[in-house]
C-alpha cells in the first residue's frame, strides 16, 4: 500500500512508509509473541517476583507472625559474617560440592568413554549407568539409607559377613559427608555421563586417525584431543554440578532422618547450607535471616561459577 502524498516531502514519505511496513510487521507477529505470555506471566510470578521479594525480607527483621517487620538494613548479612555456623555448614558445603563434583565428572567421563566404544550390549550399558538418574531424591535418599544403615544396612552386613565391624556411616561425623557423596554419585553421575557421551560424538573421527598414524597411544590420545575438545563440554557439566550441589538439600534431609537432623543427636557435621536456611527460616521462623542466608550462598555460587569459567572458559580449535 503506497503513503499518500499529503503534501510530505520525499524524506518524510518514506520515514511514513517504513512505519507502516513495521506496524503489519507487528500485527503480523503478534499471534507468535502470545505464545510467550505464559511462560513470562509464570516467570515474573515464581521468579523475578520472588527475588525482589527475598531482598526486601533480607533488609528486615522478618518473621511470620510479624506484621509490620523493622527495618535492620544489613544488619541480617552483618550478623551472618559473625555467624559460626554459617561458616561452619558453608566450609561443609564446598567440601561436599567439591568431591562430589569431581568424583561424579571423573566417573561420568570414564563411563561416557566405554559407552561410546562398539561392544556387545552397548545400548544396555547405556540404560544402566543412565537409569539412576530417573528416580526422585526421595527414591535415591531412602535406597542408600537402607544401605548404609548401621544395624540392618546392606553395606554393614557385607563388611561383617568378612569379619569386618560395621561403621557408623550416617551418625559418625567424620562418615556423614562421604556417605552423602557416594549416595549423590551414584543418582545424578548419569546425566553428565549423557553429555560426556554427546560431546565425545562430536570429536571428529579423523583427529583419532591422524594420532594413530603418528602412533600416539590410547593415553596420549585422551590428554592431547580427547580432553583439550571436550572442554566446553567439561565447563558446562562442572558449572551444572557445582550449582546443583552446593543447593543440596535432599540427601542430608532424608537420610540423615528429621529426628537426628535438628535435635543435635548428630551434631551439624552434615548440615549444608541449604539445610542451615530451611532450619532458620522454617524452624526458627527467622525468615529475613533465612533470606540474607539464600543471598549470601547465592553470590558463593556466583563466585564459584566466574572461577569455573576463568578456568574453562577459552575455547580450542583444531
Amino acid at each position: 500500500m503506497s503513503v499518500p502524498d499529503l503534501g510530505l516531502t520525499p524524506g518524510a514519505r518514506t520515514w511514513f512508509g517504513m512505519e507502516s511496513h513495521r506496524w503489519r510487521t507487528l500485527k503480523k507477529q503478534l499471534p507468535n509473541g502470545l505464545f510467550i505470555v505464559p511462560f513470562m506471566v509464570a516467570f515474573f510470578l515464581f521468579t523475578v517476583y520472588p527475588v525482589f521479594f527475598g531482598a526486601y525480607m533480607s533488609l528486615h527483621e522478618w518473621d511470620i507472625l510479624s506484621k509490620n517487620p523493622p527495618f535492620i538494613g544489613l544488619g541480617n548479612f552483618a550478623e551472618l559474617m559473625r555467624d559460626d555456623l554459617w561458616w561452619l555448614t558453608l566450609r561443609q558445603t564446598l567440601q561436599y560440592a567439591a568431591q562430589t563434583v569431581l568424583v561424579t565428572v571423573s566417573l561420568a567421563l570414564g563411563a561416557a568413554i566405554i559407552a561410546s566404544q562398539d561392544f556387545p550390549l552397548r545400548g544396555l550399558s547405556r540404560v544402566i549407568f543412565y537409569f539412576p538418574v530417573t528416580l526422585s531424591v526421595a527414591v535415591v535418599s531412602l535406597a542408600w539409607q537402607s544401605i548404609l544403615d548401621t544395624d540392618y544396612g546392606l553395606l554393614n552386613y557385607g563388611l561383617g559377613f568378612l569379619g569386618i565391624p560395621g561403621l557408623r556411616w550416617l551418625r559418625e561425623p567424620g562418615l556423614m559427608l562421604p556417605s552423602l557423596t557416594l549416595a549423590a554419585l551414584w543418582g545424578s553421575f548419569g546425566f553428565p555421563m549423557l553429555i560426556f557421551l554427546a560431546g565425545l560424538t562430536d570429536i571428529p573421527p579423523h583427529l583419532y586417525d591422524a594420532a594413530k598414524v603418528d602412533g600416539a597411544n590410547a593415553w596420549q590420545t585422551f590428554w592431547k584431543i580427547t580432553l583439550p575438545l571436550l572442554r566446553p563440554v567439561m565447563l558446562f557439566v562442572l558449572v551444572m554440578q557445582f550449582i546443583s550441589r552446593l543447593q543440596e538439600f535432599g540427601l542430608p534431609y532424608i537420610m540423615v532422618g528429621v529426628s537426628h537432623m535438628f535435635t543435635g543427636a548428630s551434631g551439624f557435621h552434615h548440615w549444608t547450607v541449604i539445610v542451615y536456611l530451611y532450619q532458620t527460616a522454617w524452624h526458627w521462623y527467622r525468615m529475613g535471616y533465612g533470606a540474607a542466608m539464600a543471598f549470601a550462598l547465592a553470590s558463593v555460587i556466583i563466585v564459584v561459577t566466574l572461577i569455573q569459567f576463568r578456568l574453562l572458559g577459552r575455547r580450542l580449535q583444531y
